[in-house]
Parts: structure tokens; sequence; C-alpha cells
């Protein structure tokens, strides 16, 4: 008898799935650090001439002033995705007075906590309930480990496929309940295989010492001033990132929407004892948005997440919970220091099958015991996933070697590789597969090794080799200017976004105390 996966690969094999499958949505966020030529940290504030980071569409900040966040518009390729993140660096380079985008996850040179700059927004209470809760993050997480850097990748699949998959599943709920089903679905799969993507794209095996300033660790000395796990992938996504006790008690459920909402909700509004004793100010001034587990949802750090478009000032869950799901967000990749922009249209055409494979594989809900096991999954593959003959734990199954169980993974992706081929009339998906499958039976071609590699070879350390990467990328994107009307463009883009700053300025009627009072009473 055939598998659920095998059912519906049937049925999303026929031809009045191809054109749907071309529609698929994809954006992608990339944070990186702005550095000073000799890769120090920049001090300067966020520049001008690249907009304001509270309205700007594309261009804006993530935790710190110096850590630059890129924001595509949706596409329906993987290379104008890719395409447009690239413009983004080509016109912010033609922007930054001798200044440079950090080519890696863990950062550059850190001079302690006090040398890193929070992001500001601006005067108005929405700008200044992002600063402040970026104060907050200080305050419980230390400043260091904000500076991380990574890409999001954003998925959806267009609304006529969702009325077309429910009528071949022969599904009676409402198509917006069923879309959002179908979501969650994806998500507890991708939490089962997301090792999967550490192993092949993880590229965070080291660091420079100045990121671990006092704290304990398990990382062994490599060539030069550097920090290493042998056998690591994405040290970005372990125990050094961003992560403390509070969240690691943390239990989220996605079983389903309700659950999600419910657990998620309840970290939101339950206090913890370390955060009251910071306080809500201090000296009249804002230490945290709130002694809550977590001060809004997005504190929440997770490889995946529902989410959905929430216009400004709004809480992302209430809009979730009234509107369901609208698209996921993959939150694991690391930054290739190999590629200009961080990552390539191969890889992002691998996410697709991948994020499809999750979705069509069969997927009950994760007991607490199997969430254990996932978790304990994502840590071996995190720092020790290029270890030979690895086993991972396979659920409800005898513990089975990593590249047995990826190769089984890579049969399934190869089979909705050839789908997706028909979907654009060639082999690109098919190639994109196997050219991440060759990773299994060698390691070496992983990211991961490859940095360690020329770490060895050059005998250079983890951010002698950043920086020089960082020179070759920034050079690239200056010797590849964009055409005068793109430039004009983001330039446009740039002088909209302050006006609109000034706008949301001059129209606050409240005081920061009560629009706060009003948002957290939400």
């Amino acid at each position: 008898m055939a598998t659920i996966f095998e059912q519906r690969l049937d049925l999303v094999s026929t031809t009045e799935y191809h054109s749907q499958f071309s529609q698929i949505n994809r954006g992608i966020e990339k944070e990186g650090l702005r550095t000073t030529a000799q890769g120090g940290l920049a001090q300067t504030p966020h520049p001008l001439k690249l907009g304001s980071a509270l309205t700007h569409p594309c261009i804006t900040t993530d935790y710190s002033e110096a850590l630059l966040e890129f924001i595509t518009p949706v596409f329906t390729t993987p290379e104008k995705t890719i395409d447009y993140l690239s413009d983004i660096h080509r016109y912010c380079y033609s922007q930054l007075n001798q200044e440079f985008i950090w080519a890696t996850s863990m950062p550059c040179f850190l001079g302690g906590e006090e040398a890193i700059p929070i992001a500001r927004y601006g005067s108005s209470n929405i700008g200044m309930l992002k600063h402040v809760y970026r104060i907050g993050l200080a305050h419980r997480y230390g400043k260091m480990m904000q500076t991380i850097a990574g890409i999001h990748y954003n998925f959806s699949l267009p609304e006529t496929f969702w009325a077309h998959f429910q009528q071949s599943l022969k599904e009676n709920d409402d198509l917006q309940t069923f879309q959002t089903d179908q979501y969650f679905a994806l998500i507890r799969n991708f939490r089962r295989y997301s090792w999967l993507i550490l192993y092949l794209f993880g590229a965070s095996p080291a660091l420079c010492p100045s990121f671990l300033q006092g704290r304990n660790h398990r990382l062994e000395n490599l060539t030069g001033n550097t920090l290493y796990a042998p056998y690591g992938t994405s040290l970005r996504m372990g125990d050094l990132g961003y992560q403390n006790n509070a969240q690691q008690h943390l239990h989220v459920c996605y079983n389903s929407l309700d659950d999600y909402v419910s657990t998620l909700g309840q970290a939101i509004h339950t206090p913890h004892a370390d955060y009251e004793r910071i306080g809500v100010k201090g000296n009249g001034q804002y230490r945290q948005l709130n002694t809550n587990v977590l001060q809004i949802e997005n504190e929440y750090y997770s490889d995946i997440r529902p989410k959905r478009v929430t216009p400004s000032g709004q809480k992302p869950l209430h809009e979730l919970s009234e509107n369901g799901v609208q698209y996921i967000e993959v939150r694991n990749i690391d930054i290739n220091p190999f590629l200009p922009a961080g990552i390539d249209s191969t890889q992002a055409r691998f996410l697709d099958c991948f994020l499809l494979y999750c979705l069509l594989e069969e997927s009950p809900y994760a007991s607490d015991e199997e969430c254990l096991s996932l978790n304990h999954n994502k840590s071996l593959v995190i720092n020790r996933g290029r270890e030979p003959d690895l086993m991972l734990n396979r659920w409800n199954n005898k513990p089975q070697k990593l590249t047995e169980w990826g190769n089984e993974l890579f049969g399934k992706l190869s089979a909705i590789a050839a789908v997706m081929d028909h979907s654009v009339a060639d082999n690109s998906f098919s190639s994109a597969v196997a050219q991440q499958h060759k990773k299994l039976t060698n390691p070496d071609a992983t990211p991961s090794a490859r940095i360690i590699k020329t770490l060895q070879d050059q005998n250079i350390s983890f951010f002698e080799f950043a920086l020089q990467q960082t020179k070759v990328h920034g050079e690239y994107f200056k010797a590849h200017p964009l055409p005068a009307s793109e430039s004009d463009g983001f330039q446009k883009m740039a002088q909209d976004s302050h006006k609109q700053q000034s706008e949301i300025e001059a129209s606050d009627n409240l005081s920061f105390d009560e629009y706060l009072r009003q948002y957290m009473a939400s």
C-alpha cells in the first residue's frame, strides 16, 4: 500500500499543479554587520543615505546600529530573489564610507559589550518600542550573542495551490483553516528533518575568541587565534547562540495554531523572577518592555516560524490567531562566506524541495518526548555533524547513521525535484538536489569543512579568513555597481522612508508610557 507521501506526490505530479509550483513565493532576509576596513565593529550610526531603519521596506537594522538587515520583496523565482538581494548589497556599498558588510554569521572583532551600539529607530512610540525591546535583550542575554547574523528564507505556496490541494485531499474545512493546518504540518516535519539543513549548509564551525569573553565553552583551539568544533557545522545555532535558561525551559507546541498561540502566549504573560529583579525601569530609563519570560513573541528563538504580514504596531501573534498562517520563515541558515550574497539560487531550489517534502510527508503531532529527541539530533549535528558514522535518534526506531537517513531523505527529495522541474521546464531543481546529495558522502564539500580547511591550509585565524572574504565580496559589489535607474530607485526609497518616519513621529498623540501600557494590554 502506498504511503501518504507517495499518495500526495502522485497528486501533485499532475499537470494542473505545474503552474502552481511555478508561482511559489520566496523572500530573503539577510543580516550583516557593518565593520571597519580593519574588521572592527562600526561605531557609526545607521547611514542616513540608506534610509530610515524604521520604515524602509528593504534596508533596516536588527539588534545593533551596526547590524544591517536586508529584506527582498517576494518573487516567484530563486534568481530574481537572489538578484534583488545582491542589488541591495550593491546599493549599500555605493553609500558606505570605507565600511564593509561582514561575510560570516559569527561576528567580527568585538571590543566588549560596551562597544556594541543598540539600534535606534527615532522618537516615535513604535520606534521606542523597538529600541526598548533591544535594551531588554541586552539585559537578558547580553549584547554579544545579538551580533550573530543569519539568513531567513520566507516561503509560501500560492492561494490557487491550497484550494486545489484541499480538493485533491477531499478535505472539508474552510480554506484558511486547511492552509494553516498544512503549514503547521510542514513546520513539524521541518523540525524533524532540519538537521539535514544544518549539515548541508552550516557555515559557522569556528569563531573569534573575542565573542566568548569570559564564557565557558567546549571548543578547541585551531591554527591562529581561533576556537572551533572539529566536526561542527553551525555553532551559531547551538548553545553559544541566542539562548538562555528561561528559553531552554520554554516549550512551544507546533501541533496546531491553537497550541502554538496558547503556549507562546503563556510565555509572553508569565512573569520571570530573574527579569523581575532587572525591573522595567531603572533611574527613570526603560530597561525592558516587561518582566515576563518573553517581552514579545519575536524574542522566542526558533528554527522556523509560522508568519503573517502584520501591520506596524500590531501584535503578530494576534494577527496569526485571527487570520491564520500566510507563509513560513526558515531561520536556521548560516551566511555562506564563499558566496557574495551569502546564499545562491541552487541553495534556494534545494530549500524549496525540502519544504515541499515537509509538506507532503506524513506529519503526526509531536509528543514532548519526540521534541526532546529532535533537540538532541539538532545538537549532535551542530557540534559533530561531519563526524564519521555519526548516529542520530530516529524517533520510535533504532538509532541510524546520519548518512543512511540522509540518503533515504534524498530519495524523496529527488522525486519532488523531478516534479518541480516540470513546473519550470528544465532540470534545475534536480541538479540542485543532486549537488547537495554529494555532500553526504563527501563532507569535505560542506561549507563548514571548507572553512576549516581554508584556515588550516592558509594558516590563518577565523578573523583573518572572515575579513579576507569580507573584502573580496565588498570589492565584487563595488566593481558591479547598479545602473543609474536602479540606484535612483533605492535613493527614492530612502528619501520616502525618512519622510514616512517623520510623519509617524508627528502623528503620535500618546506618551510612550501610555502607548506601552496599551500595547501590552491588547
